[in-house]
């Protein structure tokens, strides 16, 4: 696509998925390679810079980045044709890297002094999005001093070089003095770029790239000083930087219509879900796929579990037996259960009061304590190198998680992870199967509570939120419960929920 082609049909490409941070990525692309403003013949080349830059710098080494031959240090190749007036430079003799220090304790907490005290941090800070206004920490001349920090003038970018926020394409303009502690590092400009155009080049690299080390990936000046760039001729610089903000001021405009969108067709969603919610009819039902929004799976799915909870999905039938007898037939068996010392006998379950109640329940249905009928108990323990290879699925927290050649189920199964990050997630089991100690199997009256209809209510019902808030997410029955179920009459509560299997 040409370039004037990209800048007619930038409002709909902006419909695309991602679009507006692709689009600030591209553009920058484009403004580094010569791509986005025309050249001019009458700017000063980029080789003549590099002379007239290199005859006014000091002679010692350490401040000369001309010493050694520029050619002989590019070690990376180019990806673009060099358009013309503007010269291959490495990246190491185009500015002087900035070095970190340490903040020792005893200086922290001061606040007032003239110098900010710049660490990774302080660039996630309202307003330093770009520049760096504000820091945490700042300190004074007699500080600075102690701990022989040296400021980064005006004009210096700096960037995380430690750990994960190398990946961050944190990239930061310094306008006051400023220092940066040892997890960061910076280049100045000696002259050969406009430091506005120097952030964007520095926000174009990807510094992964070029990290080493495996436990604390990190980047060196070494690393970074033979990175091949292309330079500009300085005026080039400023009419490169003046396009690209107006193109990003662009890309802001696109990115809160987006916004604006999607925020309307997500009120459209849920008005229709709502609506459906209220009055689930084969009328409403085509509000939920109107082609001027798109409805979520999971909200659609959410929105029919809601309704089989309030009793909505299916009329009711009076010939239906009431909920309180599968309650009290559920109860006879639990106490058979435990008098043949196959159920243990958990702690009483608290009553069940009008205030915990969330809304009114349909003629026949019973509000109750998951205890009231479910118990549930751990499986066998079986580790990896004990499983034998075999058709049989083994489940453990996460749900199936290998194979044996064994079983402890012989009917299709209930089953809640115990621990684990998917501590609380429900699955069903074939008819053979085997269920760790990782998992809780359920015990419940399957003449009156259905298999089926027992698995949708759990899975409506975050049973991770009663998890023990440890390192390691676990749930327990003492836990689970006096989770509260709206519970249907017998032969209904199979019809009243979702058929779907995932």
């Amino acid at each position: 696509m040409k370039l004037e082609t990209f800048f007619e049909k930038f409002d709909q490409l902006a419909d695309a998925p991602d679009a507006v941070a692709k689009m600030r990525e591209l553009v920058r692309r484009l403004a580094v390679t010569g791509v986005l403003v025309p050249q001019d013949t009458n700017d000063e080349p980029a080789e003549n810079l590099i002379a007239r830059v290199a005859s006014a710098l000091p002679d010692k080494k350490s401040e000369n980045p001309f010493i050694e031959e520029i050619e002989a240090s590019i070690t990376v190749e180019s990806e673009f044709e060099l358009p013309i007036g503007w010269a291959w430079m490495p990246l190491g003799r185009v500015g002087i890297w900035a070095t970190g220090c340490g903040f020792p304790m005893q200086y922290q907490g001061k606040t007032d002094g003239e110098i900010l005290f710049c660490k990774v941090s302080d660039m996630n800070l309202p307003g330093n999005q770009i520049e760096i206004h504000t820091t945490i920490h700042s300190i004074d001349a007699d500080v600075m001093k102690k701990i022989r920090a040296r400021a980064n003038r005006v004009g210096t970018v700096v960037f995380p070089k430690i750990g994960g926020a190398i990946a961050t394409h944190k990239r930061r303009l310094v306008v006051k003095p400023t220092v940066i502690d040892n997890n960061c590092s910076g280049i100045q400009s000696i002259g050969l770029t406009d430091c506005r155009w120097l952030l964007l080049l520095m926000r174009t690299l990807d510094l992964t790239k070029y990290q080493s080390g495996t436990s604390v990936p990190a980047v060196s000046q070494s690393s970074l000083d033979p990175i091949r760039i292309g330079l500009p001729p300085l005026a080039e610089q400023a009419r490169i930087v003046a396009k690209v903000d107006e193109l990003m001021g662009l890309c802001d405009r696109l990115g809160l219509q987006q916004q604006e969108r999607e925020t309307r067709h997500a009120a459209l969603a849920r008005a229709s879900l709502a609506r459906f919610a209220d009055a689930p009819t084969s009328d409403n039902l085509s509000f939920l796929f109107h082609p001027s929004y798109t409805i979520s799976p999971a909200d659609l799915r959410k929105s029919i579990l809601t309704l089989a909870v309030l009793g909505k999905l299916v009329t009711q039938d009076p010939n239906d037996e009431p909920a309180e007898e599968s309650l009290q037939a559920t109860r006879s068996l639990f106490e058979r259960l435990v008098a043949a010392k196959k159920l243990s006998s958990p702690k009483p379950l608290p009553p069940i009061d009008e205030n915990d109640v969330p809304f009114s329940l349909p003629t026949g249905w019973a509000w109750c304590r998951l205890g009231e009928i479910v118990r549930i108990s751990s499986g066998n323990g079986l580790i990896a190198k004990d499983m034998k290879e075999g058709p049989i699925p083994v489940y453990g927290g996460n749900g199936v998680n290998g194979h044996h050649d064994a079983h402890n189920v012989s009917k299709r199964t209930l089953v809640i992870g115990r621990v684990g990050f998917y501590c609380g997630s429900i699955h069903v089991t074939p008819e053979r199967a085997w269920v760790t100690d990782n998992a809780f199997i359920t015990t419940f009256d399957e003449e009156h509570v259905d298999l089926e209809f027992l698995s949708w209510p759990l899975k409506a019902t975050d049973l991770r939120e009663r998890d023990s808030a440890t390192a390691q997410p676990v749930i327990s029955g003492s836990k689970v419960y006096p989770t509260l179920l709206a519970l249907p009459p017998s032969p209904n509560n199979t019809a009243s929920w979702p058929k779907w299997t995932n």
